[in-house]
């Protein structure tokens, strides 16, 4: 099965990287504005991009400082139990953030569509960690003329 793989390196320390990531707050800053749910252990959280749609992803594992691991639980089809992945550790002055996007069951246009998007979104948790300002949907850069 293909992954989507992406690393990053952010001007952060491994903690305000983990809070971006495992917190409704965090996540607000960077993927979408409209994220709600329980970001603990089993809790499911749920991440809406307007007329787009809406996923929704079970929280299967938090090691504060070090990993975020999702299952996706609603949403576009080919996305249904895939998993959603953040690995974090220090990397001299930075945090090294790798990305997984794992259990496509087959490469297709969508999912190329994704890689970019994931990319896109993976800069602007950069940019929220280093300058504050990230450009979570709706105020990303769209790559289609659908708008996303």
């Amino acid at each position: 099965m293909p992954d989507i793989l992406h690393k990053v390196a952010i001007k952060a320390t491994p903690a305000q990287a983990y809070a971006a990531l495992a917190t409704i707050d965090g996540l607000s800053t960077w993927w979408t504005t409209d994220t709600s749910g329980s970001s603990a252990v089993g809790g499911e959280i749920g991440f809406r991009f307007g007329e787009h749609g809406f996923n929704g992803v079970k929280v299967i594992e938090l090691e504060p400082e070090q990993r975020v691991l999702w299952e996706v639980i609603e949403g576009p089809e080919s996305w249904l139990g895939t998993r959603i992945g953040f690995d974090l550790s220090q990397d001299g002055d930075d945090v090294a953030v790798l990305f997984k996007h794992s259990g496509w069951r087959e490469q297709n246009e969508f999912m190329h569509t994704c890689t970019t998007k994931w990319a896109m979104f993976l800069m602007s948790l950069k940019a929220a960690l280093e300058t504050g300002i990230g450009a979570p949907y709706p105020n990303d850069v769209h790559i289609t003329h659908r708008g996303y």
